[in-house]
């Protein structure tokens, strides 16, 4: 696996198609996810699913898996009774569920149909520190810690996700650059293996916290472990502005999974407005255009997101 996996697929394609939300996608599918440990409440539970929802995002054309880690941390866990080791198994096993899937998808096709795209990748997802506070803090940020103190906190759960095999690791829902700062210093504690930081933004030029995403990207350009950088889990209607800021900033490519466009309402723990797979595949060019050259979803989207997303990303 090339230490830079991101730079060798968009050396061949113009746009590397990301996968779609996986614990809405769950949910969708019956999961009870109304729980401080998410998605990784699934690993313990339900295991198969997960596998099954990463199926359907390849089978749907997706490059990569994001996997099923985001909110797994040895702190969520130690909440719940698990000891170290028994989370660590938990957190490989989420890596274990996204390459199973990955190779059967894999091995179904045939030459033909896997000389037409290249073989997707596993992403471990690293998600911010706020994450697993489970308050909400990864859409405000002002953690109050300080580099060192969030190195502190990412650098096992990294450790255990590198040593699980992922071929990258996803540093996603960002809402500040102290926290990309730490993940950027920790990188070259695993060397051989890259890594996307997306933020988290409120409006059409900040982060969560309230700092340009411009300036965030333009201070991570000189850490070389860090293949592309971006914003995720954002209202799609920020996107261009945010894309082409960021674009201006960094050489690196630019990636973007947006919400779905529908809102949440946090007192009724419920989405609220429609879905619709093609006007999200019509955005998903114009985020193309402004610059973005990774593509894919985040809460709410589906495989049929991704489907569209796909057919005119791999028009010939």
């Amino acid at each position: 696996m090339s230490a830079n996996p991101i730079a060798a697929i968009l050396a061949q394609y113009p746009v590397m198609i990301l996968d779609g939300a996986l614990a809405t996608e769950l949910e969708a599918r019956g999961c009870n996810l109304n729980d401080p440990l998410w998605s990784a409440k699934v690993l313990m539970e339900q295991p198969e699913l997960i596998k099954a929802v990463h199926y359907d995002y390849f089978a749907a054309g997706a490059d990569v898996a994001t996997t099923a880690s985001y909110q797994a941390t040895f702190e969520g866990f130690a909440k719940r009774g698990l000891n170290a080791e028994r989370a660590s198994e938990l957190m490989a096993k989420a890596i274990a569920l996204a390459a199973e899937a990955r190779d059967e998808f894999w091995n179904s096709l045939s030459a033909v149909q896997q000389a037409s795209r290249p073989r997707p990748l596993v992403a471990a997802s690293v998600g911010p520190y706020g994450a697993m506070l489970a308050d909400g803090s990864e859409y405000r940020g002002h953690y109050g810690k300080s580099e060192e103190e969030l190195m502190a906190f990412h650098r096992p759960r990294m450790q255990v996700l590198v040593d699980a095999g992922a071929d990258l690791l996803a540093c996603e829902t960002i809402p500040c650059l102290t926290e990309a700062q730490a993940i950027a210093r920790l990188m070259p504690e695993f060397p051989g293996i890259a890594a996307w930081i997306s933020f988290s933004c409120k409006d059409e030029a900040h982060n969560s916290e309230g700092e340009l995403l411009s300036d965030c990207v333009a201070v991570l350009e000189s850490a070389e472990q860090i293949a592309a950088v971006g914003i995720n889990c954002t209202a799609p209607q920020f996107i261009p502005a945010l894309v082409k800021a960021a674009r201006a900033a960094t050489n690196k490519p630019v990636m973007v999974y947006p919400n779905s466009g529908e809102s949440y309402d946090p007192e009724n723990k419920c989405w609220h407005g429609p879905a619709n797979a093609e006007q999200f595949a019509e955005q998903a060019q114009q985020w193309h255009q402004c610059g973005a050259s990774l593509i894919g979803g985040c809460c709410r989207t589906s495989p049929a997101d991704i489907r569209a997303v796909a057919h005119w990303a791999r028009q010939p």
